[in-house]
Parts: structure tokens; C-alpha cells; sequence
């Protein structure tokens, strides 16, 4: 049976809970830089989208992109052990993708760490390509794989293949 899932915008209560769950699935290892008050700015920022997957009244994942005029970037995506392989990291990014389009923007980057295959799999299965190996990205000490996605050519070939 398929986990239901529901999806809303952050709130302010919510990013303490956040930014644990960043430091707990992201940020392992490396120190923490999704702090409450960081997480916060970006619930306020008019130019981030702080979107939650909520399965009843309990928080599966999240995911924080912020947008610019010609391009998005997801700064995090985590989704909780128990959730994952239900498919709500990727309705997570279909979510922020199809928001992306109709604010008229169709690139979007992205950097996973470079030792987290599982992660660098996942985003290529839904499109994304790996564009260059950042060495030192996180604290000097590890290194990570920008990846990117162009929308607009995904979803045109996409079209052409069916």
C-alpha cells in the first residue's frame, strides 16, 4: 500500500525540526550550517520555497530551493529513513520543478556530495546530469558533484520519446 502524502509550505515552528533533520541526513559529519535562523530566513525569503511532505501529521521530508530569474537552485532535499523509496523525494522535486516552470525558470543545480552515489543516482533517474566535481565544496573537507537540470529540453525530449 502507497504511503499518502501530503505537501504545504513551511512555517516558521517548523524549522527547528528542519535543520535536525539537516544536520541528522545531510549535513552528517561535516558540522552544521542549516540552522534554525538560516532555515527561518529562508521561510521568510520571498525568493526560496521551504516545501514539507507530511505523511499525517508527521514530517517525511523537505525540501528548500531558492529561485533567481533564469535558474533555481535546491540548496537541500532529506527525506527520513522510513519514507525513502516511497517516492517522496521525487514528488518533493516534481513539486519545486513544476513551481520552477511556472515562474518561467527551467535550470536548476544542485551539489550532492561526492561519496553519496545513492543520492548522485537518484537525481540522475529524474533527469539531472552530472556537470563538474567541486573538490574541497563542503568545509574544505569533501567533495561534491554539481548537477543540473534544464526543464524545459528534459521535458521536450521526454515528449518526443513517448
Amino acid at each position: 500500500m502507497a504511503i499518502e502524502i501530503d505537501f504545504r509550505l513551511a512555517r516558521i515552528a517548523d524549522a527547528g525540526h528542519l535543520a535536525a533533520m539537516s544536520r541528522e541526513f545531510i549535513e552528517s559529519g561535516l558540522g552544521w550550517s542549516w540552522t534554525p535562523a538560516r532555515v527561518r530566513k529562508h521561510i521568510h525569503s520571498r525568493d526560496s520555497v521551504v516545501l514539507i511532505a507530511k505523511s499525517g501529521t508527521r514530517i517525511a521530508g523537505f525540501a528548500i530551493m531558492r529561485f533567481g530569474d533564469e535558474e533555481a537552485h535546491l540548496d537541500l532535499l532529506a527525506v527520513k529513513p522510513i519514507y525513502r523509496r516511497e517516492g517522496v523525494g521525487r514528488r518533493l522535486i516534481e513539486w519545486l520543478e513544476d513551481s520552477a516552470l511556472v515562474a518561467g525558470v527551467s535550470i536548476i543545480y544542485l551539489e550532492v556530495r561526492a561519496g553519496n552515489t545513492g543520492a548522485q543516482r537518484f537525481y540522475e533517474n529524474l533527469g539531472y546530469r552530472r556537470i563538474r566535481r567541486l573538490h574541497g565544496y563542503y568545509r574544505g573537507r569533501e567533495a561534491a558533484v554539481c548537477m543540473g537540470i534544464d526543464l524545459w529540453e528534459a521535458r521536450v525530449s521526454a515528449d518526443h520519446q513517448n
